[in-house]
């Protein structure tokens, strides 16, 4: 693995099958920052009344807030610094809640040295448990033009 004081892998370096993950238990604080940094106070993710009133019956961690985790992964482990967002897809498949282990993932799927394209498969699990899934497509550094 790229260390990250590194820049990351460059797309030569990036092979079929290469994975990396990123854990984080999620937190009232996290929830709180997510929604005052996003706007998005709905109350299922900050009122417990109202979250237990709910289909869930108690606060839900936004899907987004989940969803970013794959981000970490792709920034700053696989392919790692250096690597742009260029599309992510995402489904929601479970709520995740105050407390919950969240697991990302991404493993490469394809890749294309001509575009300096690298596509992932992209999953955060809760206990084993697909709570997010989708796929990802960066635009990685090469050897010979690393900022270009």
């Amino acid at each position: 693995m790229a260390d990250e004081t590194f820049s990351g892998y460059f797309i030569e370096d990036l092979s079929v099958g290469m994975q990396a993950s990123h854990e984080k238990i999620v937190l009232d604080e996290d929830i709180t920052a997510f929604a005052h940094l996003t706007g998005d106070r709905n109350p299922v993710h900050l009122d417990d009344a109202y979250a237990g009133q709910t289909q869930f019956k108690s606060r839900i961690a936004h899907g987004m807030l989940t969803a970013s985790l794959i981000s970490t992964v792709l920034g700053m482990k696989l392919p790692g610094p250096g690597a742009i967002y260029l599309s992510q897809t995402v489904k929601f498949r479970a709520p995740v809640r105050l407390g919950d282990h969240v697991t990302a993932t991404a493993c490469v799927t394809a890749i294309d040295v001509a575009k300096r394209r690298a596509t992932l498969s992209c999953a955060c699990t809760v206990l084993g448990e697909t709570v997010v899934d989708g796929e990802a497509v960066v635009w990685v550094p090469s050897r010979g033009s690393q900022h270009s």
